[in-house]
């Protein structure tokens, strides 16, 4: 699916962690570049918490991050503040924001709104609440109403409200089905190493863990991105020839890795750990699957820098049907992007992060003599430690 026609616009965040007031626009890819500390993992938390206040699934999240208090800017936030935008073809974005407040051991929802601006009128407000005054606008009514049902205070309206308008419920399904990919677990047991059950699956899953039925299944459905993702392979590995799926158990199905030269094949449980991470990122990558937002944690682990030019290509050519975020720390990876896809993390003399777009460092000159890499390595764009 194209999803270039409605693509998220500006992530702005007040309080969390050490991005206490920071802007971000979101453009088709945005790799961010940073040294340890500086908030790189907690951009792709920001965004993983706004697909859960879309998904109904708030209060889950910010306990999965030790609570709301644990993840506050220290001494300097009493509040979370999440705004995203997204842009609406011939009209003006919508834009969502929330805020919430630690109470006790849990959290309170004190103000979101969903609104959308209506030059010359009078902005369409589709959620505007203000602590335990919750309103949702009623087409049929014309106005804004509360709940006649019982509404949830610990999650947000955004999850809750009557889906009655096409362009917030595509806002609403568009940032719940964000995606969070961290480093691939290939451990001897992972999920990725074992057997899969045979079934439609146009995603590999988040641990791998449909690796084998989402290659099978590609193969039989739609052979054009099979064939890229093995011209991807040989591209990466010359030796490689071929992929196999050959049956374990009724309805499991193994993955067998041909190369030139060898009689018998590798399967998943003998893949070096780059190979299958790259594996893994290919397929990923050429899934007809990808969500609206499809968020990257340090996906050079493993590989070797040969590949991250492959890596480079791949992540463009897939940011033309889903919006990629990454975090990584490998200059090798920035060598082979523009400086329209680099966002750089540094911090203040304070310790809170900054985040700048590298084509907003006026760099045109350093560039004809430099790569970015070069850059990042050398200060000019950016401390490394």
């Amino acid at each position: 699916m194209d999803h270039s026609s409605q693509r998220f616009g500006q992530l702005s965040v007040q309080g969390f962690r050490r991005l206490h007031d920071v802007k971000l626009g979101l453009r088709p890819l945005s790799v961010m570049i940073g040294a340890n500390g500086t908030g790189k993992t907690s951009v792709l938390d920001v965004l993983s918490l706004l697909a859960a206040s879309a998904q109904g699934r708030l209060g889950y999240s910010i306990s999965e991050l030790s609570g709301l208090a644990n993840v506050l800017t220290y001494d300097r936030a009493e509040e979370l503040g999440l705004q995203i935008t997204m842009d609406v073809p011939g009209h003006e974005p919508l834009e969502y924001s929330l805020r919430i407040r630690p109470q006790g051991i849990a959290q309170v929802i004190r103000e979101e709104t969903l609104i959308q601006q209506r030059k010359p009128f009078a902005p369409s407000r589709h959620v505007y609440s203000y602590e335990q005054d919750v309103k949702y606008y009623d087409p049929v009514q014309e106005k804004l109403l509360h709940p006649t049902w019982e509404h949830n205070p610990l999650e947000t309206s955004l999850s809750q409200v009557p889906k009655m308008f096409q362009e917030p419920e595509d806002f609403r399904r568009r940032l719940a089905s964000s995606t969070f990919y961290h480093v691939l677990n290939v451990e001897p047991r992972s999920p990725v190493r074992l057997p899969q059950s045979l079934g439609p699956a146009e995603l590999p899953g988040r641990n791998g863990e449909d690796l084998v039925s989402c290659l099978f299944y590609l193969q039989q459905t739609d052979r054009n991105r099979f064939e890229a993702i093995e011209d991807s392979l040989r591209a990466a590995f010359p030796r490689f020839e071929r992929l196999d799926f050959p049956p374990v158990a009724a309805g499991t199905l193994a993955l067998a890795w041909r190369e030139r030269g060898f009689s018998k094949p590798l399967y998943t449980h003998q893949l070096s750990e780059g190979t299958l991470r790259f594996l893994w990122l290919t397929t990923l990558l050429q899934s007809p699957g990808l969500t609206s937002l499809t968020l990257l944690d340090e996906p050079e682990v493993s590989l070797h820098p040969e590949l991250l030019s492959l890596l480079a290509d791949q992540l463009r050519e897939a940011s033309r049907r889903t919006q990629i975020i990454v975090a990584t720390h490998s200059d090798t990876l920035i060598r082979f992007l523009k400086p329209a896809e680099v966002v750089v993390l540094d911090s203040t003399e304070d310790g809170m992060t900054t985040l700048t777009r590298a084509d907003e460092l006026d760099l045109d000159e350093w560039l004809k003599d430099y790569s970015l890499d070069e850059l990042w390595r050398n200060g000019r764009i950016g401390a490394r430690a």
